[in-house]
Protein backbone atom coordinates (compact mmCIF):
# COMPACT_ATOMS: atom_id res chain seq x y z
CA UNK A 1 0.00 0.00 0.00
CA UNK A 2 1.36 3.20 -1.16
CA UNK A 3 1.42 6.16 1.68
CA UNK A 4 -1.24 8.49 -0.19
CA UNK A 5 -3.54 5.14 0.12
CA UNK A 6 -2.42 5.11 3.98
CA UNK A 7 -3.11 8.48 4.57
CA UNK A 8 -6.11 8.20 2.87
CA UNK A 9 -7.39 5.21 5.33
CA UNK A 10 -5.99 7.16 7.68
CA UNK A 11 -8.02 10.55 7.45
CA UNK A 12 -11.55 7.98 6.77
CA UNK A 13 -11.23 6.75 10.06
CA UNK A 14 -10.39 9.80 11.88
CA UNK A 15 -13.51 11.36 9.95
CA UNK A 16 -15.50 8.40 11.50
CA UNK A 17 -14.11 8.53 14.81
CA UNK A 18 -12.74 4.84 14.57
CA UNK A 19 -9.64 5.03 17.09
CA UNK A 20 -9.51 1.33 16.19
CA UNK A 21 -8.74 1.79 12.41
CA UNK A 22 -6.48 5.22 13.35
CA UNK A 23 -4.27 2.76 15.36
CA UNK A 24 -4.26 0.13 12.63
CA UNK A 25 -2.13 2.79 10.78
CA UNK A 26 0.62 2.92 13.28
CA UNK A 27 3.56 0.34 13.96
CA UNK A 28 3.91 -0.96 17.72
CA UNK A 29 6.65 1.19 18.05
CA UNK A 30 5.78 4.49 16.31
CA UNK A 31 6.57 8.25 17.05
CA UNK A 32 4.24 11.13 17.39
CA UNK A 33 5.92 14.71 17.71
CA UNK A 34 3.87 16.90 19.43
CA UNK A 35 4.34 20.37 20.38
CA UNK A 36 4.45 19.43 24.16
CA UNK A 37 6.67 16.36 23.88
CA UNK A 38 6.93 13.09 22.10
CA UNK A 39 5.12 9.71 22.45
CA UNK A 40 6.36 6.36 21.61
CA UNK A 41 4.59 3.36 20.51
CA UNK A 42 0.90 2.69 20.15
CA UNK A 43 -0.77 2.92 23.84
CA UNK A 44 0.66 6.57 23.91
CA UNK A 45 -0.94 7.28 20.87
CA UNK A 46 -4.15 5.65 21.11
CA UNK A 47 -4.24 7.85 24.42
CA UNK A 48 -3.70 10.71 22.66
CA UNK A 49 -6.36 10.40 19.49
CA UNK A 50 -8.91 9.13 22.33
CA UNK A 51 -8.96 12.50 23.34
CA UNK A 52 -8.88 14.27 19.77
CA UNK A 53 -11.76 11.85 18.72
CA UNK A 54 -13.92 12.76 21.67
CA UNK A 55 -13.01 16.85 20.97
CA UNK A 56 -14.01 16.43 17.19
CA UNK A 57 -16.87 14.25 17.75
CA UNK A 58 -18.82 16.99 19.30
CA UNK A 59 -21.30 18.72 17.58
CA UNK A 60 -20.60 21.52 15.53
CA UNK A 61 -17.16 20.32 14.50
CA UNK A 62 -15.87 21.90 11.30
CA UNK A 63 -12.42 20.23 9.26
CA UNK A 64 -11.10 21.76 6.12
CA UNK A 65 -8.07 19.83 4.16
CA UNK A 66 -6.33 22.61 2.61
CA UNK A 67 -3.49 20.39 1.31
CA UNK A 68 -2.93 16.36 1.05
CA UNK A 69 0.50 14.90 -0.90
CA UNK A 70 2.61 11.96 -0.52
CA UNK A 71 5.89 11.46 -2.34
CA UNK A 72 7.29 7.95 -1.90
CA UNK A 73 7.52 6.73 1.84
CA UNK A 74 6.23 10.27 3.44
CA UNK A 75 2.55 12.04 3.25
CA UNK A 76 1.55 15.94 4.29
CA UNK A 77 -1.71 17.50 5.09
CA UNK A 78 -2.47 21.40 6.30
CA UNK A 79 -5.74 22.14 8.07
CA UNK A 80 -8.09 23.89 10.13
CA UNK A 81 -10.75 22.98 12.20
CA UNK A 82 -13.41 24.11 14.86
CA UNK A 83 -14.76 22.04 17.47
CA UNK A 84 -16.80 23.34 20.85
CA UNK A 85 -13.75 23.96 22.49
CA UNK A 86 -10.94 24.70 20.22
CA UNK A 87 -10.32 26.50 17.02
CA UNK A 88 -7.39 25.16 15.03
CA UNK A 89 -6.18 28.07 12.65
CA UNK A 90 -3.73 26.36 11.37
CA UNK A 91 -2.47 22.75 11.29
CA UNK A 92 0.12 20.37 10.04
CA UNK A 93 0.50 16.74 9.71
CA UNK A 94 3.41 14.97 8.66
CA UNK A 95 4.33 11.26 8.04
CA UNK A 96 6.74 9.21 7.24
CA UNK A 97 5.09 5.45 6.34
CA UNK A 98 7.52 2.12 6.25
CA UNK A 99 5.73 -1.33 5.56
CA UNK A 100 1.96 0.02 4.85
CA UNK A 101 2.50 1.69 8.98
CA UNK A 102 2.86 4.91 10.08
CA UNK A 103 6.18 5.24 11.62
CA UNK A 104 7.10 8.57 12.70
CA UNK A 105 4.52 11.55 12.64
CA UNK A 106 5.09 14.75 13.50
CA UNK A 107 1.82 17.32 14.35
CA UNK A 108 1.95 21.40 15.35
CA UNK A 109 -0.71 23.43 15.00
CA UNK A 110 -1.93 26.89 16.27
CA UNK A 111 -4.77 26.33 18.77
CA UNK A 112 -6.71 29.28 20.17
CA UNK A 113 -9.28 27.88 22.99
CA UNK A 114 -12.64 28.97 22.53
Amino acid sequence: MSAGKVLDHHLDCIGRGDVEGIMSDYANDSVLFLPDGVLVGKDKIKAFFDGLIEEFSKPGMSFDLKVKEAEGKAAYIVWSATTQDNVYEYATDTFFIENEKITIQSFAAKVVPK
